[in-house]
């Protein structure tokens, strides 16, 4: 079970990382006419991804701290 949600959390982080470069993409096109952008909306998704990915990551610590206990109790 814990690796399967170390790889969900992984995944989540991954997901996020690519949303934050895609938003960060838009907004760099931003007034250079290649693209109708919405800056208000380019934030907010820069600030979603950003908490997202330290969602993502907090599972993943909890993950690895709860095995180390785990083999501390084993040990």
């Amino acid at each position: 079970m814990a690796i399967s949600a170390l790889s969900s959390s992984i995944s989540g982080m991954h997901r996020a990382s690519d949303r934050f470069e895609a938003s960060a993409n838009r907004v760099a096109r931003y007034g250079t006419g290649l693209a109708d952008v919405d800056l208000g909306t380019e934030m907010v998704n820069v600030m979603q991804s950003k908490h997202d990915f330290a969602a993502n990551a907090k599972v993943a610590k909890a993950i690895g701290d709860m095995q180390k206990s785990a083999i501390d109790i084993l040990a």
